[in-house]
């Protein structure tokens, strides 16, 4: 409104009435015969004619006029757009798209009858995997859920209410000052959202108050502001409530908003049990410090990893959501936890373990980011999540089967039964330890007096045999001192033992 009209920039093409048009810009100049001589004061002699030629010249010129100010309005229309546009997607690609894939998209986003008619899931996994020109990508995510939605029919009752965007923003919403608040935390350094009541606030504003006018029962939630966010991004406000009624009936993720959250508590039984069977070690480790899965999952659940990870990064998540659903995450969290796994294990405190899930891991490089997309790409866990949801409705229904829990008078007098036999088991223990004990003491002193028997016993024999030694040395010393003519005269005498113990001498005569 500040802006001069083109009226006031051109005056000169803008002429008041027929008087005061320069005959230099009228083409009909001829047409004027005479002019006002001011010397003479005569008036020109003008016909029907040549007045009706003025004013036909005047009424064109103002046609054109504002012919020239609607083309100026909507180039600058055009302008600001493009300005939007351009600051909506500034944000780095993760994995370029090539030619031939720009190419690809162009003839399948411009293909007769492509939200009618089904087409090859396999054909468009393959082209999603190749890579998605960034301009396109909303384009892109309109065509899968056009393509779900042909491949796979809702039952009725889980239908999203058929009511007009435009109808739900003329109504009052119970949960606006929860969005309100929400609005400055929803990618603060973005700079399509960072001004404050900006044309992203207001947009993120009008898509939240939208949909939780819908869906009454889930509302507002913390986290639906970063899938609305990046929807945002991507395409206008109206396509954007239509891709989130998508992502929330179509694929289910409204389940994890519900105020009961069952859904987002069998997603954290089932990452763990991936764990548990994938990485063993991290899930050891996991445990050892009582590092649940909600510490650092549940965010990436609840916002598809918007609120923490790098917004080209996000978007190709979202670009594998919208073709193969809720799987995507589980994938992603996985090749994430394993890539940053020697990390991880380093870390050897609770608060050490939980911020780096929730700070430095976030911070991933170019390269990271796309070896996380091409691994996650290449993992197959469809049947794995299936078996560990079953397995977890199975121990829930074995809890319930367990019946209520007794009230707090028949609890207590449990826990005194329980604490009296535990008491009673503590002093039979007691006992039997102090026997134990004078056992052990009892052998220590018998092995004691073995081992003092056994040195005397030693010492005795090593004084026999010293004797026993002496004995030899003497006895050959008194034969060499006999003359050798007479040994063969000498009795010999044989020592013999007896069965008495006492030694008998026997003579033997040569």
């Amino acid at each position: 409104m500040n802006k001069p009209s083109a009226s006031m920039q051109h005056p000169e093409l803008l002429p008041l009435s027929p008087r005061d048009l320069d005959s230099s810009l009228d083409p009909f100049g001829h047409l004027l015969s005479t002019r006002v001589d001011l010397s003479s004061g005569e008036r020109p002699k003008r016909t029907a004619a040549d007045y009706r030629a003025l004013w036909k010249t005047a009424i064109h010129q103002q046609i054109l006029l504002l012919r020239m100010e609607k083309e100026n309005q909507r180039l600058e229309a055009s302008r600001d757009e493009l300005h939007i546009r351009k600051m909506k997607l500034n944000y780095q690609e993760v994995g370029q798209c090539s030619k031939d894939a720009q190419a690809l998209w162009e003839r399948k986003l411009t293909a007769p009858g492509r939200t009618t008619v089904p087409q090859d899931k396999e054909a468009m996994y393959h082209a999603l995997c190749q890579g998605i020109p960034k301009g396109r990508r909303g384009e892109v995510w309109l065509l899968f859920s056009h393509q779900h939605r042909l491949h796979h029919r809702l039952p009725q009752r889980q239908h999203a209410p058929d009511t007009h965007y435009h109808d739900l923003l003329k109504q009052l919403t119970a949960q606006q000052h929860a969005i309100l608040v929400d609005l400055g935390r929803t990618f603060p350094t973005h700079q399509y959202f960072s001004a404050q009541l900006g044309a992203g606030q207001l947009s993120l504003y009008n898509l939240l108050k939208a949909y939780s006018l819908l869906d009454t029962e889930v509302g507002y939630c913390q986290g639906i502001s970063f899938v609305a966010g990046v929807l945002l991004l991507h395409m206008s406000e109206e396509q954007a409530f239509d891709m989130l009624k998508f992502l929330m009936y179509d694929l289910g993720i409204r389940r994890q908003f519900r105020p009961d959250m069952v859904s987002l508590q069998v997603q954290m039984y089932q990452l763990s049990r991936l764990l548990h069977d994938y990485h063993r070690d991290l899930y050891n480790h996991f445990e050892e410090y009582e590092i649940c899965p909600s510490l650092y999952a549940a965010p990436w659940f609840l916002t598809l990893f918007a609120s923490q990870f790098p917004l080209g990064f996000v978007s190709r998540i979202f670009d594998f959501v919208f073709a193969q659903g809720t799987e995507v995450i589980f994938k992603v969290a996985l090749c994430l936890l394993r890539s940053h796994e020697g990390e991880i294990v380093e870390c050897d405190t609770f608060e050490s373990i939980v911020d780096y899930l929730k700070i430095t891991l976030p911070n991933l490089t170019q390269t990271q980011m796309e070896e996380t997309i091409v691994k996650a790409m290449e993992m197959d866990i469809s049947k794995q999540l299936h078996a560990y949801e079953v397995e977890y409705q199975v121990l829930q229904d074995e809890m319930i089967e367990a019946g209520p829990l007794p009230d707090d008078c028949d609890r207590l007098d449990k826990l005194e039964k329980t604490n009296a036999q535990l008491k009673k088991q503590n002093m039979d223990l007691l006992e039997k330890l102090q026997a134990a004990r004078q056992k052990i003491q009892t052998l220590e002193t018998s092995v004691e007096s073995l081992l003092s028997r056994e040195s005397k016993m030693k010492h005795m024999i090593r004084t026999l045999e010293q004797e026993r030694t002496g004995y030899q040395k003497t006895i050959e010393r008194m034969r060499s001192c006999l003359p050798p003519d007479t040994l063969t005269d000498v009795e010999m005498t044989h020592i013999k033992t007896g069965p008495n113990g006492k030694a008998k001498t026997a003579a033997k005569k040569p």
